[in-house]
């Protein structure tokens, strides 16, 4: 509504509210595309606006040491850093006279990485009233002024010849960022939302493009998935339009479609290289875990029972962020205990325990031994900080460029003290050992022994301290099949998920049980965005209608069945540690799954779609609109 004529305008200089537009593929190879297609299919979509909701709030305490004229700011948040740069020039100051602390962060999802106007104004507030000053935000407040995700309309096209198999995709796309520009707002609502719109799937060709508008709403930027959710949905809705069109299963007219593990590494028409990945065996891995065979006889079951039963899938391929360097310092000291700092900052992923067990592993040292200290701008002076799902293989290859310096070091402190060749020394198990032989000094006794320059080769610099850096070089791309199955109540149009069957290909996991709780954060998010959250304003007004949990429906326990998950990990080429990202990539296929599902189980109406969030009241009101019309 922003962009028609005659709207309200909001900034004078971008008429009709329209503030950019992108373009991403080849028209001219696309147009072609659909002129020679035997079917097309055709999907209108809109992708419902989310309020992030992190269970703790955001917040800053800032302090203010008058003497040497130095700040300290505690707040929650996903990089110390940007925060820290942003703020220090604000306010007219020195990097180095504001230190950033980032404590434990009750949720994220995005949200908490931009800089926001009350974390400068309790710094501000500190110095001129000489106390520490703190500012917590109420839920109310979270909800009108905290970064909202998604909130754009989609018309999709599909180009097929006479067997199914797809020739070009055609999208346009309406986004909005709100009234001004987030922090990186401009890309995640264009190119974020559209160069995965292609998937798993082998397209020669497509083109999309959006329209950028600015409305009187909150800003909208990265909210987990930051775009690949929102594509996601929009092909693999429009794969299951698809396949009613042409009477094919859903299924078999994915597998014509895969790209094949023999053709990778693939380039795709928006120019990404996915670089391995094994897609019909992800679809495999979820229809066993759901036991789709049996689904036949689950849905004649339900009917008896006066319920309509549905099944829905969606496969997925997300792309993580990259690019960014991350840092290390790695501190071995002679009592036993290694110290290991990062830049990047968990929010309940659990990424202590993960970067402890992979400098404990590199080391040859028990777990127990590791320290892991993060987002603190004291302990380390550069970083980048969290986001993308690039944290565990950006600041995990951080640290394993520091174990590496270490055991380098370490080694040639140990052929002193040994009175060997460097190259004689072999290390394993926390031992630097001659090769042949018993003799042996462990990394604690060569920390104790840097500790002096006296037992130390010339020029070496004394402690087992190392730094360490790693910028990786491209993003990864983290794919997965989702299944789900629901179970609908005719009369109150109520959604019961029965069932949800999941197989990812993260690459190389370091902790599995640390990623299937991603995974399940994940699914639980999308299934929000499903049936149950949406971000209403009042069209007369421009006052937000849902502006508390006793509007906005958030899903709860009863909300998800027990989720079956399994992998099929192909290890990614991309980085050192052979990962692929994994915090966003269950949101990223959990909408498709769900509303296609949801589609299904309508089939006895012959109702062909039904929008975000699938509410009862919405599915209610489709189906008694269906059951008039036919009576």
């Amino acid at each position: 509504k922003a962009a028609a004529a005659g709207s309200a305008q909001i900034f004078e200089e971008a008429p009709n509210n329209v503030t950019f537009d992108v373009t991403v593929g080849d028209q001219e190879a696309t147009e072609a595309a659909f002129a020679k297609a035997e079917h097309i299919a055709e999907i209108n979509l809109i992708n419902n606006r989310l309020v992030a909701a992190s269970i703790e709030p955001r917040g800053a305490v800032a302090l203010h040491d008058p003497k040497k004229d130095h700040y300290t700011l505690y707040t929650g948040c996903q990089t110390v850093y940007r925060h820290q740069t942003m703020f220090a020039e604000l306010m007219g100051i020195e990097q180095s006279q504001l230190r950033v602390v980032n404590p434990d962060v009750g949720g994220s999802f995005g949200m908490k990485s931009f800089a926001y106007s009350e974390q400068p104004m309790v710094l501000y507030a500190a110095k001129k009233l000489g106390r520490p000053v703190k500012w917590y935000s109420d839920r109310s407040e979270a909800f009108i002024s905290d970064v909202q995700g998604r909130d754009l309309v989609t018309k999709a096209e599909l180009a097929m010849d006479k067997d199914g198999k797809f020739l070009g995709l055609r999208a346009s796309t309406t986004s909005t960022v709100g009234a001004y520009f987030s922090a990186f707002a401009p890309m995640i609502v264009s190119y974020g939302n559209s160069r995965l719109l292609c998937g798993v799937y082998d397209l020669p060709a497509m083109f999309a493009e959006v329209q950028v508008v600015f409305t009187n709403k909150v800003f909208t930027d990265a909210y987990r998935g930051a775009g690949r959710p929102e594509a996601s949905y929009a092909i693999e809705r429009l794969v299951d339009v698809a396949a009613k069109q042409l009477g094919l299963d859903p299924i078999e007219l994915r597998r014509r479609n895969f790209i094949q593990p023999e053709q990778m590494p693939y380039t795709g028409p928006t120019g990404f290289v996915f670089d391995t990945g094994n897609f019909e065996a992800n679809l495999d891995g979820a229809l066993e875990l759901v036991n789709y065979d049996g689904f036949a006889k689950r849905q004649k079951e339900s009917e008896a029972k006066g319920y309509l039963r549905g099944i829905g899938l969606s496969t997925y391929i997300e792309s993580t962020a990259g690019g960014t360097p991350e840092n290390s310092l790695i501190r071995v000291e002679p009592d036993g205990n290694i110290h290991v700092v990062v830049g990047a900052h968990p929010a309940g992923q659990g990424h202590k325990t993960a970067f402890g067990q992979l400098a404990a592993e590199g080391l040859g040292v028990a777990f127990d031994s590791i320290t892991v200290s993060l987002g603190d701008t004291d302990l380390m002076p550069v970083g980048g900080g969290s986001g993308g799902s690039r944290t565990v293989f950006a600041s995990g290859g951080a640290i394993l460029d520091g174990v590496a310096k270490i055991e380098e070091k370490g080694r040639q402190i140990a052929a002193h003290i040994l009175e060997a060749a460097d190259s004689d020394l072999e290390f394993a198990g926390g031992q630097f050992t001659i090769k042949g032989t018993d003799r042996s000094v462990s990394l604690f006794d060569v920390a104790e022994a840097a500790k002096s320059s006296d037992n130390l080769p010339d020029g070496m610099e004394p402690g087992l301290v190392a730094d360490g850096a790693y910028t990786p070089p491209l993003p990864t791309f983290p794919n997965g099949c989702h299944v789900c199955e629901v179970e609908i109540d005719r009369d109150t149009g109520q959604i019961e998920i029965l069932r949800y069957a999941v197989s990812d290909d993260f690459g190389r996991m370091l902790n599995p049980m640390i990623v299937e709780g991603q995974v399940h954060g994940g699914i639980a998010q999308g299934v929000g965005q499903a049936l149950l959250e949406d971000c209403i304003y009042d069209d007369d007004t421009g006052q937000l209608v849902t502006g508390s949990f006793m509007d906005y429906a958030m899903p709860r326990a009863t909300t998800l069945p027990f989720i079956d998950f399994t992998t099929n990990n192909v290890p990614c080429t991309t980085n050192t540690l052979g990962a692929k990202g994994a915090g966003e990539a269950g949101t990223t296929g959990a909408c498709g799954a769900v509303i296609n599902a949801v589609v299904n189980a309508l089939q006895p109406y012959g109702i062909s779609h039904i929008d975000m969030p699938a509410t009862p009241e919405s599915v209610w009101r489709v189906i008694n609109q269906k059951a008039m019309q036919a009576a």
